[in-house]
């Protein structure tokens, strides 16, 4: 199972607030010589998780790690097949023209591509600009032709734990991935799309937790 673990500057910004509770997040900045904006993130996640509780026009205060221990646990006991939602799909053969319908109708940023059954790539709004601005004729070419390719493509499954598929999509800088499960079609192994995770299912789960507590 990850492990949550607090930044160097976290633990640093919580050392300065349980000494000078409570404390503003200019004064915290101007203890450790940043601006606030560069802080913004690290207070965002101390007080989502519970470490730190914020009053308007008072400042910070140290709540104790208890929140963040049922935070994290929260976070390591859901599976993706939890909050995963609804893949958009399209055969490789579609038409780049058709796949943007396909992308702005759904309102998603990324569509999965199969062949014959199994997931073959990815195309997001980035490949399908790049398409338009390349001059391309869009009505004639096949999404194939722009898509990232298998094995180039980042995936998660169903039993994995909302942290593992955050982590992913952070460290691969990508705005969703494809939940799946490995399957074999006529002596084709691959893999099967069952539906996404994105940036937007995690941010929704979060907030739900600041809700629900």
């Amino acid at each position: 199972m990850i492990t949550i673990q607090l930044s160097d500057r976290q633990k640093k910004i919580i050392d300065i607030v349980k000494n000078n509770e409570p404390i503003t997040s200019e004064s915290i900045a101007n203890e450790l010589n940043l601006t606030r904006a560069t802080l913004r993130p690290d207070l965002a996640i101390l007080t989502m998780s519970g470490i730190l509780d914020a009053r308007p026009k008072v400042g910070y205060f140290y709540s104790g790690k208890s929140n963040f221990n049922l935070f994290r646990d929260k976070v390591t006991s859901i599976k993706v097949s939890e909050i995963k939602s609804i893949p958009v799909i399209v055969d490789e053969e579609t038409s780049v023209y058709d796949s943007i319908v396909n992308m702005f109708l759904e309102d998603v940023g990324t569509i999965f591509v199969i062949t014959e059954g199994l997931l073959s790539g990815v195309v997001s709004r980035k490949d399908f600009l790049k398409s338009a601005i390349g001059g391309m004729d869009i009505n004639k070419i096949p999404v194939g032709i722009i898509m990232t390719r298998m094995p180039n493509i980042v995936v998660c499954t169903q039993e994995e734990t909302v942290l593992d598929a955050a982590i992913k999509l952070i460290e691969h800088e990508v705005d969703s991935l494809p939940v799946v499960e490995e399957v074999d079609i006529d002596n084709r192994k691959g893999y099967k799309v069952l539906g996404r995770i994105s940036k937007t299912n995690i941010t929704s789960l979060f907030v739900d937790f600041g809700v629900k507590g």
